[in-house]
């Protein structure tokens, strides 16, 4: 790996943004790729790799690439420290996500009830404002407090994160989406907001709610369209 290369890596993963290394397995060529924008057939395998957080050898226009990931870490930001948190937050641990609870009511965001989880008791727009969600970020809204939840869905619409969802029923979705609406946003924004929360998968306690939460983030983490690129295992 050339000193530059290094450089530039090194600073990407301070900034907390996604860079991809390809390297031609031939020519020995050497290219950073930001899966994100680039948007050429090599910069949509490198976007694949980064999705899945895997890297491995891909062939692209008669070329046989190497793809080295190098991906900021998972973030999911659980706005209301309620039951159905609880169970979220150490399964998304153990999925590889740096846990932050945040609810300005002290009494719920513990340290006995959420073990290793980052705790913040500022209001969501606060807390988001000195650590803004990124591309890597999932955000799940559970209070079913307006005053809570609305700010936190609002930071996470004018962010890049790859999952909002928020906990209701569909009438109550609705009039969540109302209320948004009014605040300026726009039905293919909203439709980001992933409502009532999680897969249908029959879900009852909060332990199979947040199961249901964890497997549609995962989707939407790792889904990605047919770019035609042939890949082999690493």
């Amino acid at each position: 790996m050339k000193r530059e290369t290094l450089q530039v890596i090194n600073e990407a993963r301070r900034e907390g943004r996604a860079v991809v290394r390809a390297v031609d397995l031939v020519s020995g060529e050497e290219r950073l790729i930001d899966p994100y924008d680039d948007t050429s057939p090599l910069g949509h395998a490198a976007a694949g790799a980064a999705r899945a957080d895997r890297s491995a050898a891909v062939e692209v226009e008669a070329r046989e690439w190497f793809l080295e990931v190098y991906n900021p870490p998972l973030d999911l930001v659980i706005v209301g420290a309620v039951h159905i948190a609880q169970p979220l937050a150490p399964m998304a641990a153990l999925a590889g996500y740096h846990v932050r609870i945040i609810d300005p009511r002290t009494a719920f965001a513990t340290e006995d009830r959420f073990p290793g989880a980052s705790l913040s008791h500022d209001w969501p727009d606060d807390a988001l404002a000195k650590t803004p969600l990124g591309r890597r970020s999932a955000l799940v809204a559970l209070t079913h407090d307006p005053k809570i939840d609305d700010p936190a869905l609002s930071a996470a619409l004018g962010s890049s994160c790859f999952y909002v969802g928020a906990l209701g029923s569909k009438k109550t979705h609705a009039n969540r989406l109302e209320r948004l609406k009014e605040h300026g946003f726009s039905d293919a924004a909203l439709a980001r907001i992933r409502g009532p929360i999680g897969l249908p998968i029959g879900a009852r306690s909060p332990a199979e709610i947040a199961i249901s939460v964890l497997a549609e983030m995962t989707r939407e983490l790792r889904a990605q369209p047919d770019q035609g690129q042939t890949a082999k295992p690493a």
